[in-house]
């Protein structure tokens, strides 16, 4: 039976990914070693290296823009430290948008260094829209967003317009749609949602906003360190890497991230139709805020759980439920997964209203 694969992470991938990988892993380029044996300094890895650095800064529209990619090991929770070490000046400001869990983490690791201002926060209504309106200080260091989130299933879909450099957490959206990246000083973003296996981050900074903070950095948390040592500072997470610069190509290889945005924006229309239409369901979050990425809902009425939960397993659908921390369901519906698969779920969601 075919599966569904609806996890928020590590989550799906192209298919054509997953069987060069594990090819590169029996044997990486005829060299009769794996991938997950050879030198990361080796001629074949340090080509990956470099070509999956110029294609990100390629699709994000980047390239010779006066940025820098890298990949690096930590996640993304390791960027909610090595961004206020990089950008918040001794005794500076920071401005945070709390938009959920994630962001919330990134400012507890902010408060360390100095004064991080929130300058909006919807938690008070758990999280089910993105604050607006808001105003953020023109002498802070840099103000720091998430752009989507996977718990609550909210995304952003503009940004403020301000002077300081703008940092944003974009580990479950990037690549899914287009913005005009510039605007943007540094964007950080796990793989495992839209580029590849966890284990490596991708980091887009603007080389102009680094080495004015007058701290001391600690050599494996400075950005400027990884961009000298190309990325190879310490030795990369060479399997994750490789991944994703298979699923870079692949992107570039299916018309980039704009051809992208128009089969994400059908997949979540699909699922949020049927949502609003069927009398068993209802979505979490705000209608204007809904993420396109992750996708979560309730059952109106719990005691259709086992029902429905028995309708979708049967179909093959895994991954589904929401997080631990809120319930409910979520369908993550990244890239590289196929609207066929949503139509499925649509299926399950509309038997489950037949049966009842």
């Amino acid at each position: 039976m075919k599966k569904h694969n609806f996890s928020a992470g590590p989550s799906i991938l192209p298919q054509e990914v997953f069987e060069k990988a594990a090819q590169a892993v029996l044997d990486f380029k005829g060299s009769g070693l794996s991938l997950l044996e050879i030198s990361h300094r080796s001629k074949d890895f340090v080509a990956v290296m470099e070509e999956a650095r110029t294609l990100a800064l390629e699709l994000l529209g980047l390239t010779g823009k006066g940025y820098q990619a890298l990949f690096l090991s930590g996640g993304a929770s390791l960027e909610f430290l090595r961004v206020p070490y990089n950008l918040m000046t001794l005794h500076g400001k920071a401005a945070y948008l709390d938009t959920g869990t994630w962001a919330a983490g990134a400012i507890k690791e902010a408060k360390q260094f100095g004064d991080t201002i929130v300058v909006a926060s919807s938690k008070a209504d758990n999280y089910t829209y993105i604050p607006k309106d808001y105003t953020i200080p023109e002498d802070a260091d840099y103000f720091h967003c998430t752009s989507n989130n996977t718990i609550f299933g909210t995304q952003m879909f503009s940004f403020p317009e301000t002077k300081v450099p703008v940092v944003c957490d974009m580990s479950s959206d990037i690549f899914s749609r287009q913005l005009d990246f510039s605007k943007f000083d540094l964007i950080y973003a796990g793989a495992q949602k839209n580029m590849g296996p966890a284990g490596t981050t991708l980091i887009i900074v603007k080389e102009e906003i680094l080495g004015k903070t007058g701290r001391q950095i600690p050599n494996i948390l400075d950005y400027k360190q990884h961009i000298d040592k190309e990325s190879m500072y310490n030795t990369p997470s060479v399997f994750a890497i490789y991944t994703s610069y298979l699923t870079l190509q692949w992107l570039k290889e299916n018309g980039g991230i704009t051809v992208m945005e128009k089969k994400n924006d059908a997949k979540a229309a699909l699922l949020y139709a049927e949502i609003d239409r069927n009398p068993l369901f209802q979505g979490t979050s705000n209608a204007e805020d809904r993420s396109k990425m992750n996708v979560t809902f309730l059952l109106k009425d719990e005691a259709h759980t086992e029902q429905f939960d028995k309708i979708w397993k049967a179909k093959g659908i895994s991954g589904l439920p929401g997080h631990r921390s809120v319930g409910g369901y979520r369908a993550s519906i990244y890239n590289a997964m196929p609207i066929e698969s949503v139509q499925v779920l649509v299926e399950a969601m509309q038997d489950l209203e037949k049966s009842v």
